[in-house]
């Protein structure tokens, strides 16, 4: 392991200081400003990032394919675990029908297998609107009597949101957390097969060191050509760069919050989340409290492991890029709030180079910008040499450097594009293809997205790096709740949102073509998207675009093509739950949640 994961950074380290080198050579070929020094360092931090995903994908496809749980036949169930299980529900101001057709389906499965007795779920309510509290009273007592969930279905709503949604953890595993040996964590959209939640358990009972026991959630029910892109991305190439990180990272593994199982005892003993001094957005609550759990639970000696081939963990995902913005500038604010933790006394080294990916998942942005921004003040400040001709289209180097030149741009090319290639053309030619709607759809699912996320990446970027500057301006996110439908963004909310982007587009595109009408057309990639950025995000999160897509089997999913029957049950209950009021005669099969 300690081999591994030094040859997997000696490699990083290596590709970045090389692409670095090259690009050194090439701009100072006619001497050397400022300009270049920042320009060199830039690139060679956003190479380094680029060069750790590379590593992780090549980890994931090379060595990832073992079986972490006991050997078992096919369609073989665990033994009945001795320990309660309890299943945690948190809900902030969410859909309740959505939120309780999950729960309902999961405890169908589980009855229908005959594992119900290891289980209780609880849906633990922060909300604080009343008429989402009044939802999820009225849904819990139409599913209670449904179901008749007396002894296995618990419900309350917390009347002080304190700490969100670490507290309302919290607040369990103090009142209720000693009556169950075992919880697993799911998050209001989360979706578990049940056969899924009968393994965790056994591979718990399995090892007494293991603490923590992570899947990897892919992503279902997304009907806009945004959310199905992310679902076809996820269910495509989440597992493998899954793998990577699981061989990786080993019993430091990481924990991203949702759809886990973890040993409430050793969480009691080790995971009380302190506020940190000063004042939001880099004091306060730790948003990202999940890194933090893994990495406190690891310093312990625990074991914190990601295990991909638990497959059938579900969860949903923002259905345009405003909100996934939204989200993305929570998860922003708590990663960067880890570098205040980097110092902590014996925490795993491996925890703290998490944090640092974590950190560097959004400081990658503003590095990439800030690289865009001096590169293209170096040929205004420093005209001499001129890379852009009058008489060429393409950029030319002082003829020494143009081998080097292409050398690095390849280099960068293939660090962005041939883990993503490898994976599409590896499932394309096997068994797995079918499930997708064959191989030549998996082929054109991987190229619109592609072209999708291309398109989409300066949008990305300039999101992200507000995040940041915000951020670093003392600006706190809060905590948002999250909207999941699939309704569509009018443009007018698009343009609200991402109006700034259009002017940084047309002042990018006008100092450009004021320079030189070449370098214009190098620049265009970048301009034109953040110049119909409105039109981008709008029409990328519109329904009707989506489901034109999946008729021509484009990001078509396996769980599409096939839904399991969780997946179809929950379906069923949701447009139960969701069809009338309960009667009032209903709720003598619920339980609320009492201390233990």
């Amino acid at each position: 392991m300690v081999l591994g994961r030094l040859l997997f950074a000696l490699t990083a380290l290596v590709l970045a200081a090389l692409a670095g080198v090259l690009f050194a050579v090439v701009i100072t070929a006619n001497g050397t400003t400022w300009l270049h020094v920042i320009q060199i360092f830039l690139l060679s931090l956003c190479c380094l990032w680029l060069a750790w995903g590379f590593n992780t994908a090549v980890t994931g496809i090379l060595f990832g394919r073992a079986r972490r749980g006991p050997k078992r036949a096919a369609g073989t169930l665990p033994p009945p675990s001795p320990h309660k299980t309890a299943i945690l529900v948190p809900v902030y101001n969410e859909d309740a029908s959505a939120v309780m057709a999950r729960v309902a389906a999961m405890i169908e499965g589980l009855r229908f297998m005959r594992r119900m007795d290891g289980f209780v779920f609880f849906v633990l309510s922060d909300s604080t609107k009343p008429e989402c509290v009044a939802d999820e009273k009225r849904t819990i007592l139409k599913l209670a009597g449904e179901l008749e969930t007396g002894s296995i279905l618990f419900y309350r709503n917390r009347v002080k949101n304190v700490n969100r949604k670490a507290g309302n953890i919290e607040d369990y595993v103090t009142n209720y957390g000693g009556a169950y040996e075992y919880m697993i964590a799911l998050d209001a959209d989360s979706l578990m097969r049940p056969e899924t939640l009968v393994e965790m358990v056994a591979r718990m009972d399995a090892d007494p060191e293991l603490a923590l026991l992570q899947t990897q959630p892919l992503i279902i029910g997304r009907r806009t050509l945004f959310g199905r892109a992310l679902q076809f991305s996820a269910a495509l190439y989440s597992p493998v760069f899954s793998r990577g990180i699981a061989a990786l990272q080993g019993r430091e593994g990481p924990f991203w919050g949702h759809n886990t199982i973890i040993r409430t005892k050793a969480f009691a003993d080790c995971c009380g989340m302190p506020k940190l001094s000063g004042k939001p957005p880099f004091g306060g609550l730790i948003l990202s409290h999940d890194f933090v759990e893994a990495a406190l639970l690891s310093r312990s000696g625990w074991k914190v492991r990601l295990d991909p081939d638990l497959e059938g963990s579900f969860e949903e995902a923002p259905a345009n890029i405003i909100e996934y913005a939204k989200r993305d500038r929570r998860w922003c604010q708590g990663n960067l709030q880890h570098g205040r933790l980097l110092g902590a006394p014996n925490l795993r080294l491996w925890s703290k180079v998490s944090m640092v990916s974590g950190i560097m998942a959004y400081a990658a942005s503003p590095i990439w910008l800030l690289f865009l921004i001096v590169s293209m003040l170096d040929p205004v400040l420093a005209p001499a040499p001129n890379y852009f001709p009058a008489d060429s289209l393409f950029p030319v180097f002082p003829t020494p450097e143009t081998g080097k030149a292409l050398l690095l741009l390849l280099g960068i090319v293939l660090l962005l594009l041939l883990p993503k290639t490898l994976i599409a053309f590896r499932t394309a030619m096997s068994r797995r293809a079918a499930r997708f709607g064959g191989g030549w759809a998996v082929l054109l699912g991987a190229t619109c997205e592609l072209i999708l996320t291309s398109a989409l990446a300066p949008i990305m970027m300039l999101f992200q790096s507000k995040a940041v500057a915000e951020i670093l301006m003392a600006r706190d996110s809060g905590w948002p709740a999250t909207d999941r439908e699939d309704e569509g963004l009018p443009l007018s909310a698009a343009f609200a949102a991402s109006w700034w982007m259009v002017i940084a587009g047309a002042v990018l595109m006008a100092i450009s073509y004021t320079y030189s009408w070449l370098l214009f057309l190098w620049v265009c990639p970048i301009a034109i998207p953040l110049f119909l950025a409105p039109f981008f995000i709008s029409f990328t999160g519109d329904p009707a675009l989506g489901e034109a897509a999946g008729r021509m089997s484009i990001f078509n999913t396996p769980f599409e093509t096939e839904p399991e029957p969780v997946i179809r049950a929950a379906t069923v209950w949701h447009e139960r739950l969701s069809a009338e009021p309960a009667r009032k005669d209903e709720g003598a099969n619920v339980a609320v949640a009492q201390p233990a």
